[in-house]
């Protein structure tokens, strides 16, 4: 993975300097909150419901031994032993006093980690599929790309103040897992006639209060030409995004206004203005970033152990079969970590599972960790003849739940429990829907099927690209959640169909129930998955077995 430079260093070094002089000047009241607010967000400090929140960078969701040593530390220096993953591959920490926040942003330093542009109106975290440079259906790792358009952006002059908030993904694979038809800019790797690989560049995706799927302004892009097009991009919505209304101020919405055909023009006029201007620099700046992502020394050793535990041992075997992945070497395996034990916080690690995880990275996964944007963690690179000892190693964490992909692998943002825009509760939902299912002992029945939780219409939880997806509202001071069915944030992407009216907090566990006992029922196989057989029967008799009591009057 990239190793800071001596650049970076002194970047990073200064920057937190800086921001204690100001949380200094904000302690002593020289500067007011609202004079301060800024300044926080440029480093990635929120004042949420109960406390400041400190978001913190993992560009790409790549991780090594030591950085999360340094996040388990943290924890238990400056938080309550315990850190958050998100859906944009970062970690949040909830509870740190405003005053350790520049020894934390110095900890971090020490390790090549920080906070800048995890929020405010800039290029946030560029994003990757978790499974890069270890996927078997990949093209190219996408993360030196990822890598070179982080370094781009990094406190970019032109790019400090958009219009709002820019969020970028890439993918090196045909088959999507970084959502990138969500995102302001969706990067997907592909091939032309001639075989090279190059890109697909979608633009104006996103959720929130109006969640919109991308649209595709180049079917095929060079990678040499990436930067300035991306630039480009950035620069057409700069000078038309508006300022007059944040919740217009998205670029899905210029795309709307503007129109298709027109933004693609402007954007293929400043396309041709920058390119002669990047002169090959960037091409030179790529060529070195991808000689730190080298895949590891991978090692050959023989796998007829794994076979034979994998047969006798049946706890095993349920995990082998739902948290494994296809690996680019045969005898290899993608391992997917589950944060999602039954009735647990999505997303939440504790700095003892955190050490666990580092201390398995060097043991079997030649160090190298990922953060998915599904809130769980990756070990990319795992021999078959290492996985009992792996799975044993997990056994009594809780982090050794056989459950990746399955209904109780549930995405959900903060919600109301620590978010001061949230309208109501997303943890708990997913805690008892996660706790039913498992007393039910149906989620390896069901098979897979993605639930996803937004405790506001902001949509951190992307419930809108969810098989299932809840929204938590306020109806008169009373919690309501509205469901959405049949999204999906993979290539083929769409946003769900609202099923109907909401129901309340104790009213919604039930539902789900309802809606899956409908697909069981009507499914044509085992084989069907949820959003398959969604796809065949449509809305309609989820809507009737959601809503009963309205079937029954309309039959009448």
């Amino acid at each position: 993975m990239y190793n800071y430079t001596a650049f970076d260093e002194a970047f990073v070094r200064n920057r937190t300097a800086q921001f204690a002089g100001q949380v200094e000047r904000r302690i002593s009241g020289a500067l007011t909150e609202d004079e301060f607010r800024p300044l926080r967000l440029m480093n990635g400090v929120y004042l949420q419901l109960h406390a400041y929140m400190l978001r913190v960078a993992i560009p790409y969701g790549s991780l090594n031994p030591q950085k999360m040593r340094a996040l388990a530390q943290i924890a238990d220096s400056y938080d309550k032993g315990y850190g958050h993953f998100t859906t944009r591959q970062n970690i949040q920490f909830n509870w740190p006093s405003l005053t350790d926040i520049p020894k934390i942003l110095s900890d971090l330093a020490d390790v090549g980690m920080h906070a800048i542009q995890t929020s405010g109106n800039t290029v946030r975290n560029v994003t990757a599929d978790h499974f890069a440079g270890a996927a078997a259906d990949e093209i190219e790792d996408p993360r030196p790309v990822a890598e070179l358009l982080r370094q781009w952006s990094t406190d970019h002059p032109e790019f400090q103040f958009l219009p709002r908030k820019f969020k970028i993904a890439i993918t090196g694979a045909p088959n999507d897992r970084a959502v990138t038809r969500a995102h302001d800019i969706g990067l997907r790797m592909v091939r032309n006639a001639a075989g090279e690989p190059g890109f697909e560049v979608i633009v104006g995706g996103g959720l929130g209060r109006t969640p919109l799927v991308g649209t595709t302004v180049r079917d095929f892009l060079p990678k040499a030409d990436l930067l300035p097009y991306v630039e480009a991009v950035l620069s057409v919505y700069n000078m038309l995004g508006r300022r007059d209304n944040k919740f217009k101020a998205r670029i899905k919405i210029t795309l709307h206004e503007t129109g298709k055909a027109e933004l693609s023009r402007l954007i293929e006029e400043r396309f041709a203005e920058l390119r002669p201007q990047f002169g090959g620099n960037d091409q030179a700046l790529l060529t070195q970033i991808e000689a730190a992502f080298t895949t590891p020394v991978l090692r050959k050793a023989d796998t007829a152990a794994y076979t034979a535990f994998y047969k006798a041992d049946p706890v095993f075997r349920s995990w082998a079969d739902t948290n494994l992945a296809a690996h680019k070497n045969p005898d290899y395996r993608i391992v997917t970590i589950s944060l999602k034990k039954h009735g647990a916080t999505p997303g939440d690690a504790t700095s003892a599972q955190m050490r666990l995880i580092a201390d398995l990275s060097e043991r079997f996964g030649h160090s190298e960790i990922r953060i998915s944007h599904e809130q769980n963690v990756i070990l990319p690179h795992v021999h078959l003849s290492d996985l009992p000892s792996l799975h044993a190693a997990l056994r009594g964490s809780g982090l050794e739940t056989a459950n990746v992909g399955l209904i109780s692998d549930i995405i959900a943002c903060p919600g109301m429990d620590y978010c001061a825009l949230a309208t109501a509760r997303s943890i708990p939902v997913a805690q008892k829907i996660a706790t039913r299912f498992d007393e039910l002992k149906q989620e390896h029945e069901i098979g897979p099927l993605k639930i996803k939780i937004s405790g506001c219409i902001n949509a951190c939880g992307h419930h809108h690209v969810g098989h299932i997806g809840i929204l938590g509202l306020d109806r008169a001071g009373v919690e309501n959640y509205q469901i959405t069915l049949g999204g999906d944030g993979t290539e083929t992407a769409v946003i769900g169909e609202r099923a109907g009216p909401g129901f309340a907090y104790d009213e919604i566990v039930p539902a789900i129930e309802r809606i899956i006992a409908a697909y069981l029922a009507q499914r044509r196989s085992p084989a069907e998955t949820f959003l398959q057989a969604y796809r065949r029967l449509g809305l309609a008799p989820f809507k009737t077995a959601l809503y009963p009591d309205e079937a029954k009057r309309d039959a009448a």
